[in-house]
């Protein structure tokens, strides 16, 4: 059976049948997917996971502790990074996210817990037959979304947080005839 068709080289193809839609529950991971998702506004998720490892080294390895006491000089030698997305919107966003991520943890344990939240704390499991089928935005994307922005985190649009849904296994879209579909709890094809 064929994968999910936007897998068809690489990265996509490896992070396709290893990463997308499993579930994660570490809160540095989810960070870090937050993180990569909003970087990814306005360009391919292609690019971004091309950039992936040097984001990781740019960033401490996601460490939102460190990332949030970030100061000029740091924003500075970011901008001045090639490996990463140099957009000043997006690193500043980046900073305020650690921040806010540690008031979320502070208030719910885990990040974890919260996101998970949105979806009842266990992976939403869809049967799409086509990629026209996936939504880019589903009511509980809406919530998320709206409730990230309330607590001050930027870069959180539906579009970005239904993407994060889908990276943290939080909904199951791949297609039924791909078989990561069925390996990650989708009912088998009919």
């Amino acid at each position: 059976m064929p994968r999910c068709p936007w897998a068809a080289s690489e990265p996509n193809t490896t992070y396709h049948d290893e990463e997308w839609g499993v579930p994660v529950h570490d809160d540095r991971r989810l960070f870090e997917f937050l993180i990569l998702e909003g970087a990814q506004a306005g360009l391919s998720w292609t690019t971004i996971l091309k950039k992936r490892e040097n984001y990781r080294k740019a960033l401490d390895r996601f460490h939102p502790d460190k990332i949030a006491r970030y100061g000029s000089r740091e924003v500075k030698r970011l901008l001045a990074d090639p490996g990463i997305v140099r957009n000043r919107l997006k690193i500043a966003a980046t900073i305020q996210n650690a921040k806010m991520f540690g008031q979320v943890r502070e208030e719910f344990g885990s990040f974890d817990t919260y996101l998970w939240s949105f979806v009842g704390n266990k992976p939403i499991q869809n049967r799409w037959r086509r990629m026209s089928d996936v939504p880019a935005r589903t009511p509980e994307s809406d919530a998320m979304s709206r409730d990230l922005f309330k607590r001050g985190f930027k870069f959180v649009g539906s579009t970005i947080c239904y993407a994060l849904m889908q990276a943290t296994g939080m909904v199951n879209d791949h297609l039924v005839t791909c078989p990561r579909h069925a390996e990650l709890g989708g009912a088998a094809r009919k």
